[in-house]
């Protein structure tokens, strides 16, 4: 299991992965449009403070992370996705677990952040067996077909 540099080649898997609107804003919030597309895609991996992860497992993708930079020593773990075939393996955890060694070795960041919706209960669980701990909860800032959803900000230090 390896966490590698997501490549413009790899596109084509967050495209097809990412297959409903309620998904798309599932994993990328109100910053992508659905259908999710190329363009979208290289617009945002071009930016400096974003540093996109493919986890591959017995050399097939089975996940996408990212670290992004607020500061030298701040980054934040966004849109995580694992793909179907490899859901309720522990890969979530695992792939985590890597970029988090990554962040501290690589980029030597004493803070990572995180925000999680409310009811999405399986990744909050991951990422309190991580050793993230909830910081606040944001109402009003996120919906979807006007059904309003909660955002729990959570940090772990390193």
């Amino acid at each position: 299991m390896t966490l590698r540099a997501f490549e413009e080649k790899d596109d084509d898997l967050l495209i097809g992965w990412i297959d409903s609107e309620q998904l798309n804003y599932l994993w990328g919030g109100p910053k992508f449009d659905f259908p999710l597309d190329t363009n979208q895609i290289r617009q945002h991996c071009s930016q400096p403070q974003v540093h996109p992860f493919v986890f591959d497992v017995e050399g097939k993708a089975a996940g996408y992370v990212e670290l992004y930079k607020e500061s030298d020593t701040h980054f934040r773990i966004c849109r995580v996705f694992v793909s179907n075939v490899f859901r309720g393996q522990g890969i979530a955890k695992t792939m985590l677990s890597q970029l988090i060694k990554l962040a501290k070795a690589e980029f030597k960041v004493r803070l990572l952040s995180l925000a999680v919706f409310e009811h999405n209960q399986v990744a909050k669980h991951c990422y309190e067996s991580l050793g993230f701990v909830q910081t606040s909860r944001e109402m009003g800032t996120r919906s979807f077909e006007g059904e309003i959803w909660a955002l729990l900000l959570m940090e772990k230090q390193l």
